[in-house]
């Protein structure tokens, strides 16, 4: 159901990156989908949320994602959501024990942090558009408000897609390398012309290592290839499919 960090087993810490599995959904969305916005039956949902939170200790209302928009955006946490609160967002932070905080991927790369020394965690959804916008460092910079220091957080990457799934088109290309030239050791050509493999993971992995954080690790786990355990809206899209389920990542101080 999930898969634990080595990195990030520490006392004072729960954590999880979750698998499809273990949930109580079928057809496409079998079996631990999560996702509120896809179109599986909103009650399935809810059971496979509680079924996270268990798995981490909390209430099922003190299991925290942000509504994700493939932005920098960061939201600091407190407590459970308030009725019309804004949850637009693709990181959040907290140093609120029981309270977990997690975010839904399928193909982008989810990140749990975490600082065992001052007790604050962040987790972030760090799809292409927020890792190059800033998402990562918006993370870390929030945790530092809270009373992190970047020299103790540890940062796993989860479950994200690998180069070898991952191609894209020209503009894609142009978009990074306009960014920065030395964006094209993330690119290598495809068999189609003028497309590329673009390595999503070695791109987040060298954004953290280049905020200078204590530890930096990657699962080196595939969601578009490995669909016993996980979603893929990659996959998805190529089957022609209507939807997609959702996996989560979540972490809690204890």
């Amino acid at each position: 159901m999930r898969i634990e960090a080595d990195a990030l087993k520490l006392e004072g810490l729960r954590h999880g990156f979750f698998t499809r599995q273990g949930g109580v959904s079928d057809g496409i969305y079998e079996s631990l989908n999560i996702g509120l916005g896809s179109d599986d039956e909103r009650g399935r949902v809810l059971e496979n949320r509680k079924r996270v939170a268990d798995a981490v200790a909390v209430a099922p209302e003190n299991l925290l994602s942000p509504y994700q928009i493939h932005s920098p955006d960061v939201i600091t946490v407190s407590g459970p959501w308030g009725d019309g609160a804004d949850r637009k967002a693709d990181a959040l932070v907290t140093s609120t024990p029981g309270l977990a905080i997690g975010i839904s991927t399928a193909d982008c790369g989810p990140v749990l942090f975490a600082d065992p020394q001052a007790r604050v965690v962040g987790a972030a959804h760090a799809g292409w558009k927020g890792a190059i916008s800033g998402i990562l460092r918006n993370t870390v910079t929030a945790m530092e408000v809270l009373g992190a220091s970047r020299d103790s957080i540890v940062a796993v990457l989860g479950p994200t897609i690998s180069r070898q799934a991952y191609e894209v088109g020209p503009e894609f290309h142009e978009r990074f390398v306009q960014d920065a030239s030395a964006n094209t050791e993330y690119f290598q050509p495809s068999e189609r012309d003028n497309h590329f493999m673009f390595d999503l993971p070695a791109f987040i992995g060298d954004s953290l290592g280049q905020l200078g954080l204590g530890q930096v690790a990657d699962l080196c786990l595939c969601t578009y290839g490995d669909e016993t355990r996980f979603f893929s809206y990659r996959r998805t899209t190529h089957r022609k499919e209507p939807d997609y389920g959702r996996q989560i990542s979540a972490i809690v101080l204890t």
